[in-house]
């Protein structure tokens, strides 16, 4: 059996969902890491931070941890002068993932994290498809080199981007490829696709698993997801929210939903058809947790949700008043909010 029949045979056959990891950045800065630290290169320059975050998720549960790569394409590493270096930094991602999921001796799978490029395509910008697509492949091909056990292209929030990421992916590998998308508060892309669009777009380009991350939290993932599956019900899901819209609290940038908010939503996720379900900006191994708590005591007789979103003050995250809303990276919180996998 080959890799991707038995990943893929693994989310068929499961009654209950995979559990992907939480948020990168939001447990590198409460570590004490800048955002104005190149995440992808801590790979390098300190390997040992990146493996205790993933160290911490699979202790919380996850069956999928993302490698740190998520800006790790030509053009987010030329803002730190290291588009040089795109190969080296994607193979250590995956290599440093994997030493750490060796070391748990259990089945985890390993996911290369392709977030998007942080420029924006024709006609809205200056970069061509053609030219997306080379830097998509240049980014996979290195984490392909790695032998991740799948390909994850997330966040991004322009349909077209996301396809180039999809076709430089299947050029590049055989492995399974996730593409996940971003939404804004009215349920659209940034750039004002619905959710069944996307569904439709990304299921006629043959995706393995559709997906949907970041975004206002688990109450608008839930119904994007919905809306996903009935504009294509024969298709896998993925499904990893925020920690709902981040708030500002005594100066602080913090996210409400806490981790028993998370594991409420669980079956819910998978009654609507997630195959996978895990984290993104805000949300923390205590999440994971709580989600890895559902799991295991089953599926409840009734899906019920009976808490309301409270603050988050375990990880309080600091952002900067022109690091939220900003669109030139193609990401409603803006670049450092998600620096990495836009999972702060």
């Amino acid at each position: 059996m080959t890799i991707e029949n038995a990943f893929l045979r693994r989310l068929d056959d499961a009654r209950a969902p995979l559990l992907a990891d939480g948020a990168m950045g939001t447990m590198l800065n409460a570590r004490g890491v800048a955002f104005s630290t190149c995440f992808d290169a801590l790979n390098l320059s300190d390997p040992a931070a990146v493996a205790e975050v993933h160290r911490a998720y699979l202790d919380a549960g996850s069956d999928i941890i993302l490698t740190n790569t998520f800006g790790a394409n030509r053009f987010k590493l030329a803002e730190h002068g290291l588009e040089d270096r795109v190969g080296e930094i994607n193979r250590a991602g995956v290599a440093l993932a994997r030493r750490v999921v060796l070391a748990v001796f259990r089945d985890v799978l390993v996911a290369g994290d392709v977030g998007p490029l942080g420029v924006r395509l024709a006609p809205y910008g200056r970069v061509q498809s053609a030219q997306a697509r080379e830097a998509f492949l240049q980014q996979i091909g290195a984490l392909v080199e790695g032998q991740p056990d799948l390909i994850v292209v997330e966040t991004l929030t322009d349909l077209e981007e996301s396809l180039a990421a999809v076709q430089a992916a299947r050029e590049a590998t055989d492995l399974p490829v996730v593409a996940s998308m971003t939404f804004t508060r009215d349920d659209r892309t940034l750039l004002g696709d619905a959710p069944a669009v996307v569904a439709r777009r990304l299921s006629e380009e043959g995706v393995d698993v559709i997906g949907v991350n970041c975004s206002g939290g688990p109450v608008q993932l839930l119904r994007i997801l919905e809306q996903m599956r009935a504009a294509a019900p024969d298709a896998r899901f993925w499904v990893k929210p925020n920690a709902g819209f981040p708030e500002q609290v005594a100066g602080r940038i913090r996210y409400p939903a806490t981790p028993e908010y998370f594991g409420e939503y669980t079956w819910a996720f998978r009654k609507a058809g997630a195959s996978v379900v895990g984290g993104c900006c805000g949300t923390t191994p205590a999440h994971i947790a709580a989600m890895r708590a559902a799991i295991r005591a089953g599926e409840p007789v009734e899906t019920r949700i009976l808490s309301e979103p409270s603050v988050v003050h375990a990880v309080g995250v600091d952002i900067a008043p022109d690091q939220l809303g900003s669109r030139r990276t193609g990401s409603w919180q803006g670049r450092r909010c998600c620096v990495r996998r836009a999972r702060t």
